[in-house]
């Protein structure tokens, strides 16, 4: 388990909670739209096609070496074609802005997010830094150079 540092923005509504897990087994925490006093009572209406940044009223301070992942809730995906338009979203360590879930109607009727709403998933994870070394051919496997969808129906 890591600690990660998190501030609430100001004019967060405290009574809105910070991002949980569901359930013990859960990988990821469930987060929820924090709207400003101004949007709170009618939230936002995401037409058609139409994406939008959905503020969570909070920042975080992630330890060096690990990144925030925002993932899509399956039920917003399913019931009304609400996903996130750069699935999956990174937060990186060094970032210490409000985190922001940028929110797309892929369904067929406007969606009107609600203050509270849940709206994502967030999964903390290590990150593994590469060293690229050039080299001049590679190892060969059985797929060899075939491409998208050459391994199978």
């Amino acid at each position: 388990m890591c600690t990660v540092a998190i501030l609430r923005t100001e004019g967060a509504d405290p009574e809105i909670p910070l991002p949980d897990y569901a359930t013990a087994q859960a990988a990821g925490m469930d987060v929820h739209a924090n709207f400003g006093e101004a949007n709170r009572e009618e939230g936002i209406q995401l037409q058609p096609g139409e994406r939008a940044l959905i503020p969570t009223g909070f920042s975080i301070a992630l330890p060096p070496g690990y990144e925030m992942q925002l993932r899509p809730r399956s039920g917003l995906a399913l019931r009304y074609g609400i996903t996130l338009a750069n699935a999956p979203g990174t937060i990186d360590a060094d970032y210490r802005g409000e985190v922001g879930v940028i929110l797309i109607n892929h369904g067929s009727d406007t969606c009107r997010i609600k203050h509270g709403t849940r709206i994502a998933q967030f999964v903390v994870a290590p990150v593994l830094k590469v060293r690229w070394e050039e080299v001049k051919t590679l190892s060969g496997t059985k797929r060899g150079g075939g491409g998208f969808g050459s391994t199978g129906s």
